[in-house]
Formats: C-alpha cells, sequence, structure tokens
C-alpha cells in the first residue's frame, strides 16, 4: 500500500472526493449552499462538490495525525479575517461543517471516537484501507 503522504495532497483530495460520491458515503445537506465555511469568509462556498471535498480534506487530515478533535480541524480550516481599518486577525473556521462531517464519517465506519490522553476521532481499519486504496490508485512516491 501507497502512504498517503506520498500523494500530492490537491489530486489525492479530488480523487478521494470522487470515491466518496460515488459510493454515497456521504450525504450533503441541503443547508451546506447557504452557509458559510468561516468567519473570515465573505460568501458561501460555491463548488459543486464542496462537501465530498471538504470531507476527503478531513479524512486525509485525520490520517495525518491520528487524532484529531473538532477545534484542531477548526483551526486547520480557519483564515486571516480582514477588519477593515485595524490589522486582520486569524478566525477559526465554523464548527457544524467538520462535526457533520465527522459524524457522518461515523455513521459510515470509517472513523471511530477515542478517549482518553488525546480525546478525538480516528480512522477504523476501514477508513484506512479506503485512504491507501486511493493512494495507490493515484500512485506516489513508493508506488
Amino acid at each position: 500500500m501507497v502512504d498517503v503522504r506520498a500523494v500530492e495532497a490537491g489530486k489525492f483530495n479530488i480523487a478521494l472526493a470522487r470515491v466518496l460520491k460515488e459510493e454515497k458515503l456521504f450525504e450533503k445537506p441541503e443547508w451546506v449552499e447557504l452557509v458559510k465555511t468561516s468567519v473570515h469568509k465573505k460568501r458561501p462556498s460555491i463548488e459543486e462538490d464542496f462537501w465530498f471535498k471538504r470531507a476527503a480534506s478531513i479524512l486525509r487530515q485525520i490520517y495525518i495525525r491520528g487524532v484529531v478533535g473538532v477545534q484542531r480541524l477548526r483551526t486547520r480550516y480557519g483564515g486571516r479575517k480582514d477588519r477593515g481599518m485595524k490589522p486582520p486577525e486569524f478566525r477559526k473556521g465554523g464548527g457544524k461543517i467538520i462535526r457533520v462531517i465527522l459524524q457522518q464519517a461515523e455513521s459510515s465506519g470509517l472513523v471511530e471516537k477515542v478517549k482518553g490522553k488525546r480525546s478525538g476521532r480516528t480512522l477504523t481499519e476501514k477508513g484506512r484501507e479506503l485512504l491507501e486504496s486511493v493512494a495507490s490508485k493515484l500512485g506516489g512516491k513508493n508506488a
């Protein structure tokens, strides 16, 4: 199996998003076109497959970091808020989208909750196999 880190992140996320959409592992909520992804954004995302691309990105982050919680992912998807005349500041991303994606991943058996020193979510064996199979199809430096 090819390590997910060996494949370029953009190509991997698009390929994984396509797999998640085809296998119907995730379901896009009807409200997703109406909400912004973060406070620092001016408008909601207009990408066609935004939900599946964000889900793929979150699964990749869990693969790389091991145990990840909602707050750490909010920080990962945050950005610089333009505050007019005041200097820009960093703001965390919204938590609802991340939380719902993690719940959908849990119900499809890709992710499980972990309690202990580091609480959060981690990939199950099924989730790890899915990500590594997509990586091996794309081929990486180790392929």
